[in-house]
């Protein structure tokens, strides 16, 4: 669905007038831990049929269930084609599940859509921009378009103004800003009528290095503020920095998920480390295969990473001995766990 049908399918439902006191719970469910849930998946199931005259259905969504409590940030990984915008894009009501329910703040997204919204806010991957509005009157737009209370409108769009960092540009042509400051006025949109959710589909794509940084504080300090987030991206490192928990998917099935570092630590037996040789001529693999404790020895430029089963004494001892043995050691380190490495272990990288 391209972005200008999503605008209009979010703007036709209708939004309702947020109340003075703010958006009311209706029933929130609550965690395991007592936390209140802000999303709540249920045999969530997608299916399309394939094209004309081909038998069979592609599964972009597998029965996923899961819970994301309030307060999260929550990371969405899996490769392209793994099913996580039709996800993302079921949670916000935009597409109807085959089969499952989804609710957003304790409120059915599919029975009660206009409500949920209210609760919703959405950035695609592909969003449209007004190249002829200026800023501040694209945010004006969108804040009459949820039917935002007239004489908190041009408050609220100086408020997010201010905090998407875009005062120097209020008055602008949004067709003269920067690929990053475009972005930042899309989050602003999401946020313009202050919902509990804000959900992101690769909000980093595109950008380069200096705007990544600036997105990655600007979430951070929404989600200081009480926002819960929601986002994709391929860009691990970043969600490994700014996420609270991740889940990992892949053919629309649920391969991993939890708290970043529980997800992080599971499956780790063993510990991995490297050694840095100074020169060559030291058979450094041969010697380390043939020690107890020691596997899955890979060789590298002047150097071996391997893993370890034995605790630290006995690891002091390894480097002691090693070293006696006539092995010119410039560096010892130990590998830590990334998210990319824990996705490429799990993750077979295929498709639907």
């Amino acid at each position: 669905m391209h972005e200008g049908r999503v605008i209009s399918r979010m703007l036709l439902c209708g939004i309702q007038e947020e109340s003075r006191g703010g958006i009311v719970d209706k029933g929130r469910v609550l965690a395991e831990d007592g936390a209140a849930l802000m999303i709540h998946l249920d045999n969530l199931t997608k299916q399309y049929d394939l094209p004309s005259g081909k038998a069979g259905a592609i599964l972009a969504a597998d029965r996923l269930t899961f819970e994301v409590p309030d307060g999260e940030i929550f990371g969405l990984v899996g490769p392209n084609g793994a099913g996580k915008t039709t996800t993302l894009k079921m949670i916000c009501g935009l597409h109807a599940p085959t089969a499952g329910r989804v609710t957003v703040n304790g409120i059915d997204v599919q029975r009660e859509p206009e409500e949920a919204q209210r609760h919703i806010g959405y950035l695609a991957d592909f969003f449209s921009l007004y190249d002829d509005l200026k800023v501040w009157e694209y945010l004006d737009y969108f804040a009459h378009a949820y039917k935002m209370d007239e004489g908190t409108i041009p408050g609220r769009v100086d408020e997010v103004i201010r905090r998407m960092n875009l005062e120097s540009k209020r008055d602008e042509l949004i067709s003269g800003l920067s690929r990053g400051m475009k972005q930042r006025l899309g989050i602003g949109r999401a946020i313009i009528h202050d919902p509990p959710l804000l959900v992101l589909d690769e909000p980093a794509a595109g950008l380069d290095p200096k705007a990544r940084v600036e997105l990655k504080t600007l979430l951070k300090e929404l989600h200081a503020r009480g926002k819960t987030i929601f986002i994709t991206s391929h860009i691990l490192a970043d969600l490994e920095e700014i996420c609270t928990s991740i889940a990992i998917i892949e053919k629309g099935r649920l391969l991993r998920i939890g708290k970043l570092k529980d997800v992080m630590r599971e499956g780790k037996s063993v510990r991995r480390f490297r050694i840095r040789l100074a020169a060559a001529g030291f058979a450094l693999a041969e010697w380390l295969a043939a020690r107890s404790g020691v596997s899955e020895a890979a060789v590298e430029t002047l150097a071996v990473q391997f893993a370890f089963a034995g605790d630290d004494v006995v690891l002091a001892e390894l480097l002691r001995e090693v070293v006696i043995a006539g092995a010119p050691v410039c560096g010892f380190e130990e590998l830590t766990e990334t998210l990319e490495r824990l996705y490429s272990r799990v993750s077979s990288g295929e498709v639907m």
